[in-house]
């Protein structure tokens, strides 16, 4: 059953939402004082909105990025990053009341929908950027790229030419995406946003952004000899971000939401209320979520300089983006309580000014 969408006069009349998804960084490591991100530490969060007390929903990546899009909660499978692209088993047919899929495995079967379902239900638009995917054909496809069904997923570990990684690619873990002509073109290369950029008619009412094994933030050192870490995820924002910033579509009506999957050090933290759900009782392996991240978001709609101190995680993040387009919620973001993106964020609801994102 799907829980109704929040009021419509409590939501601005955002058009186009952008999500970036960083990798791994706990809340001090990020936007403390010793941030090796500046840009994203101070910079962007002085242009909108820092929510401190935001919360990754499980460990390891997979099952956050799948909780994103469609409210679904972890299960071993998508806890250990599916590393054998296997089907969804169901143990029960259907969902639960909550909209919860029972069973294990990593490909959710048809009947399970996600919020790019839910926009081409209603005439709108999506589409997913996945940085570097299809550098090595020989490895996976251009568009819509995942393994065969009960394959090894050669992604899960980074080439020096190659550093796509399914596992944060959530689109292609839903048979509701995948069995259609509408993933090809819904699930592209990062080197096509800057033309879809270029008017606010081509950008798609939902961006979603997952930079490359090197340029995520995670904590390693990159295949092809980079950083990695935060001080790479720092340049990729600022390549990114002023050219998101400048676009029509975001100074017209956007909303930019910059998250992490998880936090790092094994913080198994929780916040919102979270259910464990059906098929595991630890969301966060050691504990019952993904720990505390923090998360950026710029509008117009968005005071420079707020700092919000309630509590949001992905589930939140969902509920909050399908709020704005008038649409259903699914899975846990429809779960009873749960807080949407509220007036501690929106704090300019009149949207008289376009933010002034930072270059550097």
């Amino acid at each position: 059953m799907l829980a109704m969408p929040t009021t419509a006069s409590a939501v601005p009349p955002i058009k186009h939402v952008f999500v970036i998804v960083l990798e791994n960084e706990s809340y001090a490591t990020t936007f403390g004082p010793k941030s090796p991100a500046p840009y994203l530490a101070r910079k962007l969060p002085q242009a909108g909105a820092l929510v401190r007390k935001y919360y990754g929903i499980g460990h390891s990546s997979l099952d956050n990025y799948i909780a994103m899009i469609s409210g679904q909660a972890p299960n071993p499978d998508t806890q250990g990053d599916c590393k054998q692209y296997t089907d969804f088993v169901p143990g029960v047919p259907g969902t639960g009341s909550d909209g919860q899929a029972i069973g294990q495995g990593c490909v959710y079967p048809a009947s399970v929908l996600t919020v790019a379902n839910q926009l081409e239900a209603v005439g709108l638009t999506w589409r997913g950027y996945m940085q570097d995917m299809g550098a090595d054909p020989a490895r996976e496809s251009s568009t819509c790229a995942h393994p065969a069904i009960d394959s090894k997923d050669y992604t899960q570990a980074a080439k020096p030419n190659d550093q796509y990684a399914t596992r944060h690619d959530p689109f292609v873990y839903f048979h509701s995406i995948i069995d259609y002509p509408t993933c090809d073109t819904g699930v592209v290369p990062l080197s096509q946003l800057g033309a879809d950029l270029s008017s606010a008619s081509q950008t798609p009412n939902l961006v979603f952004i997952t930079p490359d094994l090197c340029n995520d933030g995670h904590d390693a050192k990159c295949a092809d000899g980079g950083h990695g870490g935060l001080r790479q995820a720092n340049s990729f924002l600022r390549k990114w971000v002023p050219r998101i910033g400048g676009s029509p579509a975001f100074k017209s009506n956007g909303l930019l939401i910059l998250v992490f999957d998880e936090a790092a050090g094994g913080d198994a933290t929780a916040c919102c209320g979270e259910q464990p759900g059906y098929n595991t009782t630890k969301p966060g392996k050691k504990g019952p979520g993904g720990g505390r991240t923090g998360a950026v978001l710029i509008s117009r709609y968005i005071k420079a300089g707020t700092v919000s101190k309630k509590s949001y995680n992905h589930y939140s993040l969902l509920r909050s983006i399908e709020d704005i387009f008038g649409l259903e919620h699914l899975g846990y973001a429809g779960q009873a309580g749960l807080r949407s993106f509220g007036s501690d964020v929106y704090t300019a609801p009149l949207g008289r000014h376009v933010p002034t994102v930072p270059s550097r």
